[in-house]
């Protein structure tokens, strides 16, 4: 079914749910001739994610390596890009809905996201590192962390939230809801130490003087990251896909790390 025969009636979309015909009421298969007869291409980026997709505070200008890429990639499409607010939490209700065609803010591929989401190959991968204050007299270093009394924050939604409920042993774990942020829960004292990513981590080694940075002695838990795409849509996966595989070759995806300083974690 294409969208030329689709005639919008709820009765039609029902049945086609019940066949399994699409996960939504956006029937699978329609994003990429959507995009191409509209030439509009929306992407659910989180704007609190430095390097990745952040939103200045002071000029609301957005930057970061998957706002370059999405740019890119409507380039590619000749299409229009429409930035789409999302974050972690709503992710895949995001996706689901159709409230945008991809997400692109370097999704953790794990595998509570993969039984709901399809993921393009990895473009970036990153191991999880814990932020402290220097001040801190609680945690110096890694092997503090998961001690009795410790207070470790995690962000809802973010991956770190099911890797450290599973490894903590005798720290205490809290889970950070927004609109708090991890930031102002450590440096309120409610917290520790928290744990981030490579390139959450590089926002407060770069901007805060009071941050300092706990790096496991050996990888801990090293996630690749995609882009995701609701499930049920090959010919959008495969664009998706097609798009990472190309700027892998040509340079683009190694130029957009070096100015966003995520070189590190780059996937050839």
């Amino acid at each position: 079914m294409t969208a030329k025969n689709n005639i919008g009636c709820p009765a039609l979309v029902a049945l086609a749910m019940y066949l399994g015909l699409c996960a939504s009421p956006v029937f699978a298969g329609q994003v990429l001739e959507r995009v191409q007869t509209h030439a509009v291409v929306r992407v659910c980026i989180w704007s609190g994610y430095y390097g990745v997709t952040y939103r200045h505070p002071r000029t609301q200008e957005l930057n970061g390596i998957d706002i370059e890429l999405a740019t890119e990639l409507g380039r590619d499409l000749k299409a229009k890009v429409e930035f789409v607010e999302s974050s972690f939490p709503t992710l895949i209700d995001d996706l689901t809905q159709g409230r945008c065609d991809v997400a692109m803010f370097a999704i953790g591929i794990l595998p509570q996201r993969a039984e709901k989401l399809s993921f393009t190959q990895p473009y970036l991968r990153s191991d999880i590192y814990g932020i402290t204050t220097k001040s801190n007299a609680v945690v110096k270093q890694w092997t503090d962390i998961d001690k009795p009394g410790v207070m470790v924050g995690v962000q809802a939604g973010t991956f770190m939230e099911p890797v450290m409920a599973q490894n903590l042993k005798k720290a205490t774990m809290v889970t950070v809801k927004l609109p708090a942020t991890r930031e102002r829960e450590l440096v309120a004292g409610r917290v520790d130490v928290f744990m981030t990513d490579y390139p959450y981590s590089r926002r407060l080694l770069d901007n805060a003087d009071w941050a300092r940075l706990i790096e496991p002695p050996q990888p801990f838990f090293v996630l690749p990251y995609g882009y995701a795409v609701k499930p049920g849509d090959e010919s959008w996966l495969t664009t998706m896909d097609a798009f990472v595989t190309r700027i892998k070759r040509d340079g683009r995806l190694k130029d957009a790390a070096g100015r966003h300083g995520l070189d590190a974690i780059v996937v050839r």
